[in-house]
């Protein structure tokens, strides 16, 4: 069953601002893709092609990337007639017109809004749900499919907030629940729980939210953020079965080979900075304290050493996303290095289903684990609720329960 038609248009985000959406057409109806946006974005990932014309939405549209699927991409993958079943085909007709190392021809958000599509045009086509489409091409047609422990990104900093906290996101995952009922019901009585302790320690307009729905009061001492969460995880009565995570985004304040905790403030103190080992030092304080299961992004992009170094002296989970940046290149140098053992998959960082898989792949087959995670500019496209499914990661990432 090949491809009759591919179209696409420019939507909005949870941002705000544009993003790609594409339709593709078989016998079976028309299967509808929308490509999510993140804000703070690794320099190793896959080109967002944007129209940066300032006159029009602040520079971010993203008009060319539509024009490439309806007049290059669209049009070609029609006439190739590739059956919708073969992912691995449709992805690799697409990588083979863009022919760049990053797809900055065409952009990924192009290639992946048809690639998405196409995805659900297969499992249509099958008669089989997203999910086991997805396990199918992931070598898991004949598992028991596994539903993830949620991360509930609770408290928000770093860029995705204005407040003065320097780490990006401080999560709860409710590690300790029966079912997936339970972790839902769980994350949202904790996250109304902080919300009064913010607002009893802040007060009202301190349980503002952020891009991802957590909260973001001003705060930037990073253990008070830890704080707020063991106080609110045990007001609700879940000490013992709730974990936190923290995604740090440390490429974000990454300076000259040292770390800014304050690099919101042009008029930090830079005497002030801290060495990689210094990081590493203070994360290891927080894990004496704090019942802290994962770290994602502890240190900048490109910062080999001090990666291995925690890795190899601590026994949570260290999570790569600018790091590893869901390319299989870079997930086999970490692996090499021993940098992380857990990998971030997003999908649009690497810009094809077929890639995403590979990666998610490769990490298990690596013993790493892999968390499927959302962009904080999200729209109303479920997919990756399908992708950690079939792929039996056992870990989502979604924001806040109110995003």
């Amino acid at each position: 069953m090949g491809i009759s038609k591919v179209h696409a248009r420019q939507i909005f985000d949870s941002r705000g601002n544009p993003t790609v959406e594409v339709e593709v057409t078989t016998s079976k109806g028309v299967f509808r893709a929308d490509v999510p946006s993140g804000a703070s974005t690794g320099i190793h990932e896959a080109l967002e092609l944007r129209d940066n014309d300032k006159k029009a939405y602040v520079g971010k549209g993203v008009l060319t990337a539509v024009k490439n699927v309806n007049e290059y991409l669209g049009p070609a993958l029609v006439k190739a007639n590739i059956n919708v079943h073969d992912q691995v085909a449709i992805d690799t007709f697409l990588l083979q017109q863009d022919g760049t190392p990053n797809k900055s021809k065409y952009g990924a958000n192009a290639i992946l809004g048809i690639s998405l599509a196409a995805l659900k045009a297969g499992a249509a086509a099958k008669g089989v749900p997203l999910y086991r489409h997805i396990a199918d091409l992931a070598g898991h047609g004949g598992k028991k499919m596994v539903l993830p422990v949620p991360a509930f990104n609770v408290i928000n900093g770093g860029s995705h907030a204005g407040n003065k906290l320097a780490m990006q996101e401080f999560m709860i995952l409710p590690t300790g629940a029966h079912s997936f009922a339970e972790a839902m019901k769980i994350g949202s009585e904790v996250y109304h729980s902080l919300k009064s302790v913010i607002k009893a320690k802040y007060g009202q307009d301190a349980t503002n939210v952020g891009d991802e729905g957590g909260f973001a009061p001003n705060i930037q001492d990073n253990a008070e953020g830890l704080e707020l969460l063991k106080t609110a995880i045990a007001k609700a009565g879940y000490t013992d079965k709730v974990k936190i995570g923290m995604d740090v985004a440390a490429s974000e304040f990454y300076v000259d080979g040292k770390y800014d905790l304050d690099f919101k403030n042009p008029n930090s103190d830079k005497s002030s900075l801290l060495s990689g080992q210094q990081l590493a030092q203070l994360y290891k304080d927080f894990t004496d304290h704090y019942p802290i299961v994962s770290i994602e992004d502890p240190f900048d992009q490109d910062d080999w050493e001090a990666w291995s170094h925690l890795t190899g002296s601590t026994n949570i989970q260290i999570v790569g996303d600018d790091l590893t940046v869901t390319n299989p290149l870079r997930i086999r140098t970490a692996v090499e290095k021993k940098a992380c053992n857990a990998l971030l998959l997003k999908v649009n960082q690497i810009g094809t289903v077929t890639e995403s898989i590979q990666a998610a792949v490769l990490s298990q087959r690596s013993g790493w684990g892999v968390m499927v995670s959302h962009r904080s500019g999200e729209t109303e496209d479920h997919t990756i609720a399908d992708i950690v499914v079939g792929l039996r990661t056992g870990q989502i990432k979604t924001g806040a329960p109110c995003r």
